[in-house]
C-alpha cells in the first residue's frame, strides 16, 4: 500500500498568509483603495487568527475582489506577486520536507482554505502537483465571478473536499497504509484527526496545547534553516 502527505499551505509550507498577502500586495499597487481593503483584509486575518473566521463571509470578499479585475490582468499581477513575496519566502526546510515524501513515492496534495486562484501557482513553485482549495466559479471568458463553487476548504471542509478527491481518483484515505497530514492551526483539527500521522507544523498556540494534549508530533520547520 502506498503513503499520502497532505500539507496545508500558509504558516505550514510557507512562513506567511498568501491571502492577506496578496490583499496587501492589491493595496500596494494601487489596485483597490488601500485604506478601506487593509482594514477589511486585517479584521479579517485576526478572525482567521482567533478561530471566528466565517469562511464564506471571508471568500465572498477575496473572490468579490478578484472579479473586479479581467483575467488576463489579475494572472499579471499574481506573477509580479510570486516574484515579490512568494519567492523570498519559500525556505530550503519546505522544500526538503516535500523532497522527503517524493523520494518516498507518496500522493502529495496541499489542502488550503485559500482560493485556486491565489494559490495555484504557489503549488507548483513548491513542486507539488495536486491542490485541493476553495473553488472559485469561472465564467464562461476566464474571469472570475466572485461566487464560490461548493463548501469552504476549512475545518470540517476540508475533511470533505479530501474525500471526494480521492473519490475521483477511485481511492480512499482508508486505501494508504500510511497518512500524514502537516498543519499549523488549530482550524484544521478535524483533518489532523482522522489521518494516521498528524504533524503539528510550526503551530499556533491553540494548536501547540492540543497537540501536546493527543501526543501528535511537533514541527518547528521554519526554524530549522
Amino acid at each position: 500500500m502506498s503513503n499520502i502527505a497532505l500539507f496545508d499551505l500558509d504558516h505550514t509550507l510557507i512562513p506567511i498568509d498568501s491571502d492577506y498577502e496578496w490583499g496587501q500586495f492589491l493595496s500596494r499597487i494601487g489596485a483597490v483603495d488601500a485604506l478601506a481593503f487593509e482594514k477589511r483584509n486585517a479584521e479579517f486575518f485576526a478572525q482567521y487568527q482567533a478561530g471566528t473566521l466565517d469562511p464564506v463571509e471571508y471568500l465572498e470578499f477575496a473572490l468579490g475582489t478578484l472579479a473586479r479585475f479581467p483575467r488576463k490582468q489579475l494572472d499579471a499581477w499574481h506573477e509580479q506577486f510570486m516574484h515579490e513575496v512568494i519567492h523570498p519566502v519559500v525556505m530550503p526546510a519546505a522544500l526538503a520536507l516535500i523532497k522527503r515524501h517524493q523520494d518516498h513515492g507518496d500522493l502529495l496534495a496541499i489542502i488550503t482554505a485559500t482560493n485556486r486562484f491565489v494559490t495555484a501557482p504557489i503549488a507548483r513553485a513548491l513542486g507539488v502537483d495536486n491542490l485541493i482549495a476553495a473553488e472559485p466559479e469561472l465564467a464562461v471568458d476566464g474571469n472570475l465571478t466572485g461566487k464560490l463553487l461548493g463548501i469552504p476548504t476549512s475545518g470540517e471542509g476540508k475533511v470533505v473536499h479530501l474525500h471526494q478527491w480521492l473519490e475521483k481518483r477511485g481511492e480512499k484515505l482508508e486505501d494508504f497504509s500510511c497518512s500524514h497530514f502537516y498543519s499549523d492551526s488549530q482550524n484544521d483539527i478535524p483533518l489532523l484527526s482522522v489521518v494516521t500521522h498528524p504533524v503539528a507544523t510550526n503551530p499556533n498556540a491553540k494548536l501547540m496545547a492540543h497537540a501536546t494534549r493527543q501526543g501528535w508530533p511537533i514541527l518547528t520547520l521554519f526554524n530549522a534553516q
